[in-house]
């Protein structure tokens, strides 16, 4: 019989990239937030990830129409730059979040706005991350896509484009979701 899948906690995660390419492109800025199934936040964490100044400005310019979209979320992102900290740096202090905050889950359910997109960068920077995931994701696009679709119930998420807001915008568009819910 197979053992069910019943996580206590939920590991919301955004990865702000310079692209959508996880070979290509590199991942600028994490945040993580733990919540219980009400969605109350235990706990939250955030890291900027170290780059070259040129380098970074060179990945950046590769997807230009979209930066040009949302110059402040590029200007934010450069500046913080300097107060980055290695990839792999970044990656141990995210494993001791989950460490601390999500102990004696065998897997950790991950979560989030088109999460297999965040989980892709994940699966190619982070792999001891990676191996600490589940295979299921709690992914808010696919029910923004049933909702709209079915619906036509859209929800007005913001687009900062900024890692921990992000989260929160997730959360806030999946509880609109789970309100229209009749069990």
């Amino acid at each position: 019989m197979k053992q069910r899948f019943t996580p206590k906690k939920i590991l919301w995660v955004d990865l702000e990239m310079t692209g959508l390419d996880p070979v290509q492109d590199q991942i600028v800025e994490v945040a993580a937030i733990v919540t219980d199934w009400d969605f109350r936040e235990i706990a939250t964490y955030q890291g900027i990830i170290w780059h070259e100044p040129a380098r970074l400005a060179q990945l950046l310019d590769r997807n230009q129409a979209f930066w040009r979209q949302h110059p402040a979320a590029r200007q934010g992102l450069e500046a913080q730059n300097e107060q980055g900290l290695p990839l792999a740096t970044i990656e141990q202090q995210l494993l001791a979040f989950c460490d601390e905050y999500c102990a004696g889950e065998p897997r950790i359910l991950l979560a989030g706005n088109s999460i297999h997109q965040d989980r892709r960068f994940i699966d190619q920077w982070w792999k001891l991350l990676s191996k600490r995931l589940h295979y299921r994701m709690l992914d808010v696009s696919a029910w923004k896509v049933v909702f709209e679709s079915k619906y036509r119930s859209l929800y007005a998420k913001p687009e900062d484009h900024r890692a921990l807001e992000d989260i929160r915008g997730s959360i806030q568009e999946l509880q609109y979701y789970l309100k229209r819910v009749k069990v």
